[in-house]
């Protein structure tokens, strides 16, 4: 690689990605939507070009004279008033990028997916990447328009793209401006507003070792190929108690919520939402539904294939806390 395009580069991942870039001193353009935060790119040298991935002719100017495409670029979101916009970013959006890649010759693409395009496997057995997907009753629409997007990509594999997929598990780790959920976790934790749990389980890892497996990705993944990139499965309970420990609140305790309750609760949040506030709810009865079951995944392809190794999750933890705690979260 010398001079690749990441899309989402002003993202959580997607700044890490663009370090991992230039610490292997490959030169950097970022597609930036107007008015973006880039606050998570403050100091890096790289090349920043204002554009919309619905906007094609932006779309086709930044794919030019690159040899790599990182295509993060997604909307994440568990309540949105118009839900149109998550599937024209995700799936529309996409459709824009790798067809632009197609055509401009632009190289290799490594395309982020998402666990959520990946199925669940029963009880609290490991997915990997060829459990086929089984989410679509959920009503998820983040869920959805990943599954999609991913199989839109994979299309474009089949018909001459040289592409690879990532799908990163729960990602946490400092930059995480948003935060992200597993970062909400963490800083409602901090805050002493998390005191509760259900069953289920999440697979947690660093966001600089997902940012790493993007770049092995476009270096070692094959053509057409999945790869998840997890590292810890553990359930929400310990999680939430990892996450105490780390934070000097060992003594906290925690009290177990039926989920049948957690959806009941979040769907009242969800009709606040809709109704008076206009603001995102904490939770949404989709949510609960998908995490309240055990997201466990096998990240043995990412290992042997791609060579991915991985932090201890312990010190990701400690460091994510303190990242929250110095920039005010907490």
């Amino acid at each position: 690689m010398k001079k690749v395009l990441v899309t989402g580069a002003a993202g959580f991942i997607g700044s890490h990605v663009v370090r991992e870039l230039l610490a292997e001193n490959v030169e950097v353009r970022c597609l930036i939507r107007p008015g973006e935060d880039v606050s998570n790119l403050n100091g890096l040298d790289v090349e920043m070009m204002r554009g919309n991935v619905l906007d094609v002719a932006a779309v086709w100017n930044a794919v030019q004279n690159v040899d790599t495409v990182f295509h993060l670029a997604a909307v994440y979101s568990i309540w949105m008033k118009d839900w149109s916009r998550i599937y024209e970013v995700n799936i529309q959006g996409s459709r824009n990028i790798l067809w632009a890649c197609l055509r401009a010759g632009a190289g290799r693409v490594v395309y982020t997916s998402s666990i959520a395009a990946i199925g669940i496997a029963p009880g609290q057995a490991y997915s990997d990447e060829q459990t086929l997907f089984n989410q679509y009753t959920l009503g998820n629409h983040y869920v959805l328009t990943k599954y999609l997007s991913q199989q839109e990509a994979l299309s474009f594999a089949a018909n001459g793209l040289d592409l690879v997929v990532v799908n990163p598990c729960f990602p946490f780790g400092p930059g995480d401006i948003v935060p992200t959920p597993t970062g909400q976790i963490i800083v409602d934790i901090l805050k002493g507003l998390n005191r509760t749990y259900f069953t289920g389980g999440i697979n947690i890892v660093d966001v600089r070792d997902v940012a790493r497996g993007h770049v092995l990705a476009a270096k070692k993944g094959k053509t057409g190929n999945l790869y998840i990139l997890g590292n810890l499965n553990i359930s929400i309970k310990d999680f939430t108690r990892l996450v105490c420990r780390e934070a000097g609140f060992e003594d906290r305790i925690l009290l177990k919520i039926p989920v049948p309750l957690a959806k009941a609760g979040s769907l009242c949040l969800k009709w606040l939402s809709d109704h008076v506030t206009n603001k995102p709810p904490m939770s949404t009865p989709p949510e609960i539904e998908y995490s309240s079951q055990h997201l466990y995944f096998d990240n043995s392809k990412a290992r042997q294939e791609l060579g991915l190794e991985f932090m201890p999750v312990e010190s990701s933890v400690r460091e994510s806390i303190q990242w929250f705690r110095d920039h005010g979260y907490a």
